[in-house]
């Protein structure tokens, strides 16, 4: 019979000593993995575009209750039924699906029933901690979560679907979860407050995506041909 060896006190504490360390590393490890991410600071702020096509110009605003820094973009003239909606900058699609429900508003029937919240909607992450989001499209968005996107590329088309009154895109930008005031071009939109009914008028210049070059084409277009008859 082979005698049990038995750990001496100097050994038990070697051992535990040893195994303290190992569970020290394993929890260091998981603070590298989770925590430090979460307690890094938002990076700079992207060079966002106004999410529709290039050379269009849109009423950007907002009303009482609608909350701080939401806006709501019309087209300055034209319908709004069906126009693109573009990504405002680069990124990974994390949300695109129906938000609430969907409501029956349609261009054939624009006074159907209203839905709730933002009906179909996307929201991007743009990597350091800001994401946008596009609310009350048409149909279900063009793209699909974990695509990659990048600036002027369409994401859906304008509607309104879910909690909407009218044709309209609803756009927000966030900094590490929390609603900023939106910039465009560089400039802030100047729609900080639903203190009151408010808007500004904007022009796109979110001319990299193949939509805008194919809207401002078929503008030019229409420019150089002149009125007919």
């Amino acid at each position: 019979m082979v005698p049990s060896r038995q750990l001496t006190p100097v050994r038990r504490r070697v051992v535990a000593a040893v195994l303290g360390l190992g569970v020290v590393a394993v929890v260091v490890l998981l603070v590298g993995v989770y925590a430090v991410p979460v307690l890094r600071p938002p990076g700079p702020r992207p060079a966002f575009q106004l999410p529709v096509a290039c050379g269009e110009k849109w009423q950007v605003g907002t009303y009482p209750g609608h909350d701080d820094f939401d806006i709501d973009l019309f087209p300055d003239k034209g319908q709004a039924w069906g126009r693109p909606v573009l990504a405002a900058a680069a990124g990974t699609v994390v949300e695109a699906g129906i938000s609430g429900t969907l409501g029956g508003r349609t261009p054939q029937n624009p006074d159907g029933p209203r839905g709730t919240s933002g009906g179909y909607w996307v929201k991007i992450d743009h990597g350091g901690k800001w994401e946008t989001l596009y609310l009350h499209m048409l149909e279900p968005p063009s793209v699909r979560r974990g695509q990659r996107v990048e600036q002027g590329d369409q994401i859906g088309k304008v509607g309104s679907t879910g909690k909407s009154g009218a044709p309209h895109l609803h756009h927000e930008q966030l900094r590490a979860g929390e609603k900023v005031e939106t910039h465009f071009a560089g400039a802030p939109s100047g729609i900080t407050t639903d203190d009151r009914e408010y808007s500004v008028t904007l022009t796109s210049r979110n001319c990299a995506g193949a939509a805008s070059r194919a809207t401002a084409g078929k503008r030019n277009a229409g420019e150089k041909s002149g009125p007919v008859g």
